[in-house]
Order: structure tokens, then C-alpha cells, then sequence
């Protein structure tokens, strides 16, 4: 999804897993440029010295966040110990900030693992809206994991609404332009779209964080 031209670029994005036109397909190394971006101006990050932050910009109602989820879940599985990977919901306007507040709480309760597929499912296969507080909670009172007093609490916290804040900061850091993206090391951006394809993104991640200095 881009923050510009969403139809235009959900064809684009739903067929570029299909073209082997990134560099990584070809054999070479990725390019500055063309597969990635160096950012101006590094993004400070609290990981502890000798890790590599790795992070992933979605929104939960993006076609192309819920292909790239099993990909990158199994991505995550397998990365090296020295990765620091986080999720990062994006807000391209206020309308986006519930789903920002969804993934928050989900985290804070520890139950990413259990229900942040099924938050994609919800929305890509079920069809169900879960754009607004209402949608959010009543989708949320039917998942057995959870406790809704401690959901809405959370929901409603200070903590949620920091990392809301902070969510939307990295973005505009990175200079986030669509979902899903990614950002490595404070340094370096890349997307789908500049990769060649959501597997090819990963491949120029797997790369950059291994690039010095």
C-alpha cells in the first residue's frame, strides 16, 4: 500500500513477488539506489551495541502486509541471533491509528504471536472491519486469549499511545512511502518496489545487515 496512489500500486505490488527483476534474482549484490535507500540522516535506536535493528513498516488492512506476514514470520524464525527485528504499525492519517493501537496492545498483552495473523485473516479473508475502536474491540471480545478488561486497558494506556507516537516517528524517519516496508540499522530503507518483490526485500535485508559502517 502507498500513501499516494493505493490502486495504482496494489497491482503493481501484487505481481512484483512474480518478476525476478531485482538484483538478488540475478545474483548480484543489491544497489544503493535502485534496491535500497541510505538514509540522509541516521534513525537512533536503543539496541545493545553489537546488534542489528530490524524493522518492518505494515498496517493491518494492507493486501500486501498479509502476503508478506508468513514471510517474514518465517524469516523472523530463522534470523541470526544478533538481529533485533520489530514490528512498526504506520499511520499515513488519524484513520490509521486505531489498527497502530490494536498491534500495541497485542504486543503489551504478549499476544502477538497468537493473534497477529489472525487480526490479517480477520480483515483479508473474513472481511471483517477492524478500522475504528468499535471494530477493534468487538473483534477482540470473540478471541478467547484474550482478557477484555486487561485489553481495554491496555487499548487506552500511555504506553499504547507512546509507541503510537514512536511508531509514527520511525516512519517518518525512514521516510516510509508505502506497506510493507522495511528499515535496517537506522540506516538503510527498502520496499517491495525497489526490491523487485516482497522475497527479494528480504534478501536485500539479509544483506544490509551485514554491511559496515
Amino acid at each position: 500500500m502507498k500513501r499516494r496512489d493505493f490502486s495504482l500500486t496494489a497491482a503493481l505490488a501484487l505481481a512484483a513477488p512474480l518478476l525476478p527483476l531485482s538484483a538478488q534474482a540475478q545474483g548480484a549484490a543489491p544497489k544503493e539506489g535502485k534496491d535500497y535507500n541510505k538514509l540522509a540522516k541516521p534513525v537512533a535506536s536503543d539496541v545493545p551495541a553489537g546488534k542489528v535493528e530490524v524493522l518492518e513498516f505494515f498496517w493491518y488492512s494492507c493486501g500486501h502486509c498479509h502476503t508478506f506476514e508468513p514471510m517474514f514470520h518465517n524469516w523472523i524464525k530463522a534470523a541470526p541471533a544478533n538481529l533485533v527485528v520489530r514490528r512498526v504499525p504506520v499511520a499515513f492519517n488519524a484513520s490509521f491509528v486505531p489498527a497502530q493501537k490494536l498491534y500495541y496492545t497485542l504486543e503489551g498483552l504478549g499476544k502477538v504471536e497468537a493473534l497477529h495473523a489472525r487480526a490479517f485473516r480477520a480483515i483479508h479473508v473474513e472481511k471483517q472491519k477492524l478500522a475504528k475502536d468499535d471494530d477493534i474491540m468487538a473483534w477482540a471480545a470473540k478471541q478467547p486469549e484474550l482478557d477484555m478488561a486487561k485489553f481495554k486497558e491496555m487499548y487506552q494506556s500511555f504506553s499504547v499511545a507512546n509507541q503510537v507516537r514512536r511508531a509514527t516517528q520511525l516512519q517518518e524517519a525512514y521516510g516510509v512511502e508505502g506497506t510493507p516496508s522495511m528499515g535496517v540499522a537506522g540506516r538503510y530503507y527498502t520496499d517491495g518496489t525497489m526490491a523487485g518483490g516482497l522475497q527479494a526485500m528480504l534478501q536485500v535485508v539479509n544483506h544490509l545487515t551485514t554491511v559496515k559502517g
